[in-house]
């Protein structure tokens, strides 16, 4: 019997004491650069949802080396953050000391899995030889303008007692807006911050998309929170006053369709009119009370107060009463709409209640009508079509100076500061005029201090550390930011730092030799990882990346070529987690079951993007087919010169379909194969080597263990199974020369002969009537009929 705790830990001793996964790069090969996206290292160590993920990462980077790849596959530890600084503040223990300590035991579990990293290129986000270059590189996006200090309104989390980035706030089934991170209570709250300026890059993350092979929704994730919006601004003046109020559309082409004008809460104007009349005062208190989703949701009643004011149409110069609206929203454009009734549902809504005008504006449409069509009741417009009328009615905007094109954006510029302790200090100081002055030696060290709980009044635990802050240069005193950059920052450019990982540091990011490196090994050709990070890590990172290549960092403009987000593992219908204690520890099964069979079980689920349920039925069901695949190497008769046409033919047409599934990804498709083939190489005593010896590169990409062992007890190699070559495959023998058809009688099937394949009637008939089946039927019978059907039917018509 396979004893798979001896032979993992056997292999596992002479992988490391050989170097097998230390990586070097042959030039001479393509490259291949793999990766997953790096853990943050908590206390519960690996969970069944990082074997999921990186397993098919390990699966296809070993397939690539396979094929003749330099492959990079790296792993390293994404460990700043709040979710260190929260355990560590829950057990009293500084987050440096049981981040080193999960972090041995993350490579520990990842070791008994048998994944092929080399820990020599492990990156830790932690380590100030790391964060020197994250801090070069927000020096570098201060200098260029793309970092300031804002006063902005900022989501403020008393809990975690610090800022969070729209990114980083939901909204829960309440409508109430929590902390992605423990879904605390979030509120706006006005302070000094640093932002980062991504809306300058808007147009490049959408464009770009189209320079990966990601998948159309996750394309459209990105497109949809950046939110780009191409349309016109257009100018009301209001009458008997020097005051204007600027629209945002989409649609300018239904100008002449206004029939109101609507304003948000906060628009100045409101504002100014609500102290005159307590109506508006009354309806702004109601409104501040509503969560946004309860405001702006299609189905929501329409609710609006008059003002005491009339804008004027910059065409017709007809009066246009105004109103504020519940549904209209500072966050977008200029928090002031035209209302069209019959070209938007929301304002033909609002226009029934108010009993306002509705100009149908679209040729044989009813309003509401909000697709494309001819226009009508638009003077100049009439007969022409949506784009046509957009265009002719910005150049009208334009040359009467009464609105201009425009494109806005949802997406904002990024909250980049935390008022934590465990981050990456900020490198820079502020003079006694306030003027900031850059850290000249990198990197600047993050104080060591057990006092890390968060103030909650806006200051960071580091403004605490005077000695720290307070800083004497050349006789000027100087202030050192207290704040700390976010945990996506050093995720933002992890990727690079693999490839200049050399020994304990880092080769420069902008030296000559990095930029070389670069131009050999991105993009990176595939990221796996959940989809949970669609938004935040990747849009930050594709950001970061974007710079770096305007500075001539790195030659290319996209980080990651394919991206994979993976399924989740379910246990009765939930998403595993630690909250709902419903995890099941891999390393409890790597010792039961082996680490081959829970590899094998996690790619024979299902599609690796399928969010699947945990079976332990179904680890026990791979764990003995494990077991039959060694039995065979024990029970069977490896010859290198024997062969037989049939398994010959069974052989070359599992290695095809083997490796056209490998290259789409489809891994449960490949162990469905290896099983099938399993089962036909047990009808035989006797087994061609080399059938066997490629049979174990295929399975070794999913279960190394048993795979080497087996190449050297069974195969007799003294080469490690991952020095072959993917096999090869033979068209020509993969080409069935026989097919199985149903012969009926009188219509009813009766048997299933095995023919060659193009056989004539004759030779199918002469076949059938020898079938001891068939003549039961036809005995005494005279056949009357014969039809046939070339490879596919025969029936014979009897009497």
């Amino acid at each position: 019997m396979y004893n798979h705790n001896l032979v993992e830990k056997k292999w596992r001793k002479i992988w490391k004491d050989s170097n097998l996964h230390t990586f070097k790069d042959n030039l001479k090969k393509p490259k291949f650069y793999a990766l997953d996206m790096f853990p943050y290292p908590s206390g519960a160590g690996l969970h069944m949802g990082h074997v999921k993920s990186y397993t098919p990462t390990d699966v296809y980077a070993r397939f690539k080396r396979y094929q003749g790849y330099s492959v990079l596959h790296p792993m390293g530890w994404d460990a700043f953050g709040l979710p260190a600084e929260q355990f560590a503040l829950a057990t009293k223990n500084h987050p440096a000391t049981f981040t080193d300590q999960n972090i041995n035991n993350f490579k520990l579990q990842i070791d008994q899995l048998g994944f092929w990293f080399d820990w020599n290129k492990e990156v830790n986000t932690t380590d100030p030889n790391f964060y020197k270059w994250t801090q070069w590189i927000f020096i570098k996006l201060f200098e260029n303008g793309l970092a300031e200090i804002k006063d902005i309104d900022v989501n403020w989390c008393q809990e975690l007692g610090t800022v969070l980035a729209n990114e980083e706030v939901l909204t829960d089934e309440k409508g109430n807006k929590v902390s992605e991170r423990g879904k605390y209570p979030v509120i706006k709250k006005p302070m000094k911050q640093w932002v980062l300026k991504i809306t300058k890059f808007a147009d490049q993350l959408i464009d770009d998309l189209e320079l990966t092979d990601w998948t159309v929704g996750l394309k459209n994730i990105q497109k949809k929170w950046i939110g780009k919006s191409i349309g016109a601004t257009v100018k009301f003046k209001i009458q008997n006053s020097d005051s204007e109020i600027e629209v945002f559309t989409s649609r300018p082409d239904t100008i002449f369709g206004v029939s109101f004008i609507g304003l948000s809460s906060d628009h100045e104007l409101v504002l100014k009119e609500k102290t005159k009349n307590k109506k508006i005062e009354a309806f702004l208190n109601e409104l501040s009370s509503l969560k946004e989703y309860e405001r702006t949701a299609i189905n929501v009643e329409k609710k609006g107060v008059l003002l005491d004011i009339k804008a004027i149409h910059p065409i017709t110069k007809q009066l246009v009463p105004v109103y504020v609206c519940n549904y209209v929203l500072s966050n977008y454009g200029n928090g002031a709409i035209m209302g069209v009734p019959a070209g938007d549902k929301r304002d033909y809504d609002f226009a029934k209640l108010f009993n306002l005008e509705i100009k149908e504006i679209i040729k044989d449409h009813p309003a509401p009508y909000e697709e494309d069509g001819i226009h009508i009741n638009s003077d100049f417009l009439n007969g022409l079509n949506n784009e046509d009328a957009i265009a002719k009615i910005v150049e009208y905007l334009e040359k009467n100076k009464i609105g201009k094109k425009q494109v806005n954006y949802k997406l904002k510029d990024w909250l980049f500061s935390r008022q934590r302790y465990w981050g990456e200090p900020f490198p820079v100081l502020f003079d006694e005029k306030g003027n900031i002055i850059v850290e000249k030696n990198l990197p600047l060290l993050l104080p060591e201090t057990n006092d890390i709980k968060p103030s909650g009044t806006g200051e960071s635990p580091l403004a605490n550390l005077t000695e720290w802050v307070n800083v004497k240069i050349d006789s000027k005193l100087y202030r050192r930011e207290t704040n700390t950059m976010p945990q996506w920052a050093g995720s933002c450019w992890y990727y690079l730092a693999y490839l200049l990982k050399d020994g304990d540091s880092y080769l420069p990011l902008d030296s000559k030799q990095a930029y070389e490196i670069f131009k050999r090994w991105l993009p990176v050709d595939i990221y796996i990882g959940g989809q949970e990070h669609a938004v935040l890590h990747l849009l930050y990172a594709r950001f970061w990346h974007k710079f770096l290549h305007q500075i001539n960092v790195v030659p290319n403009k996209e980080p990651f070529y394919k991206i994979i987000n993976q399924g989740m593992i379910l246990v009765n219908g939930e998403k595993m987690s630690k909250s709902k204690g419903n995890v099941v520890n891999p390393s409890d099964f790597v010792v039961s079951h082996g680490a081959d069979a829970l590899r094998l079980y996690m790619m024979f689920m299902g599609p690796i993007t399928a969010s699947l349920p945990w079976e332990e039925s179904g680890i026990d069901g791979m764990y003995k087919w494990v077991q039959r695949v060694y039995r065979l190497f024990e029970t069977k008769q490896i010859d290198k010169n024997f062969n037989d046409e049939n398994l010959e033919k069974k052989y070359h047409q599992f290695v095809k379909k083997a490796s056209e599934f490998m290259e789409n990804f489809d891994f449960n498709l490949v162990i469905s194969e290896m099983m099938i083939f399993i089962n036909e190489c047990y009808k035989y005593e006797k087994i061609n080597y080399d059938y066997m010896l490629n049979f174990c590169v295929i399975l070794s990409c999913f279960a190394p263990f048993i795979t080497e062992e087996i190449n050297e007890v069974f195969l007799k190699n003294k080469k490690f199974i991952s020095d072959n070559l993917w096999p090869k495959y033979d068209e020509k023998k993969i080409v069935e020369t026989t097919i199985k058809i149903p012969v009926q009688i009188n219509g009813k099937i009766r048997e299933v002969l095995e023919i060659n394949l193009g056989a004539t009637q004759k030779d199918v008939v002469d076949l059938a009537i020898k079938n001891e089946k068939i003549i039961k039927w036809i005995e005494n019978k005279k056949i009357v009929k014969e039809i046939y059907i070339e490879n596919k039917i025969l029936n014979l018509i009897i009497k």
